[in-house]
């Protein structure tokens, strides 16, 4: 009686579980879902792998962050120094400013298995899913987290950790963890954000100031 009465609440608890974890796909995909547009503020954290006998170098910088989908967004990193990113849903931009140089890519390219492609190019789950196989994670940091490894072999990425919250006024995206295939790893912290705010057409728009070097690799 002793061991059946432990097993089913072995069994319970691994159910419980299994309901938590499960439930970080599920809110991944209603943001996908429900969210078309929003704006935050975004830190990161860049910690590049140790060498010998030195300790990892981590390169921290800020700003802003809008998007709106299918595949339009806007990175303005403000510190330390001031760089663009502009995507349009053709072509994405890299406007440096320190450098006055413009790199513009075509999207599709320059994009592939990011993590701007998560954010904003796929409309559910099961846009995600042709690139990414995605696997549930423990909680942690008092967010659900979204494994999502993409499938290509010859990705750059090695994955992407995203971590997810429920408020009253939806599933907010928190933090996107990113590790590349050369061992560096790349973390985003959104904050003060708004979903589904009507952002103008013209955030999307990058035309080159005069005077500035474009280079189209």
């Amino acid at each position: 009686m002793f061991g059946l009465r432990h097993g089913v609440m072995g069994a319970l608890a691994l159910l419980a579980w299994t309901a938590v974890q499960a439930q970080a796909t599920q809110w991944l995909d209603e943001y996908l879902r429900t969210v078309h547009s929003g704006r935050a503020q975004f830190s990161q954290a860049v910690t590049s792998p140790a060498r010998a006998g030195q300790a990892p170098r981590v390169k921290n910088s800020s700003g802003t962050f809008e998007f709106k989908r299918p595949g339009k967004f806007r990175f303005v990193y403000q510190r330390p120094y001031e760089q663009w990113l502009v995507a349009d849903g053709k072509t994405m931009w890299l406007y440096d400013l320190d450098l006055q140089q413009v790199t513009a890519r075509a999207q599709t390219q320059a994009l592939g298995t990011s993590p701007a492609a998560l954010l904003t190019s796929a409309q559910g789950v099961s846009g995600l899913q042709k690139d990414f196989e995605l696997q549930d994670q423990p909680d942690a940091e008092g967010l659900s987290w979204v494994l999502a490894t993409p499938r290509a072999a010859d990705a750059s990425l090695a994955s992407v950790r995203a971590g997810l919250r429920r408020t009253d006024a939806g599933v907010e995206l928190v933090r996107l963890d990113v590790l590349d295939r050369l061992g560096q790893r790349s973390v985003l912290t959104f904050s003060a954000g708004a979903n589904n705010v009507d952002l103008p057409a013209s955030l999307f728009v990058f035309r080159p100031p005069a005077g500035v070097d474009v280079i189209r690799p």
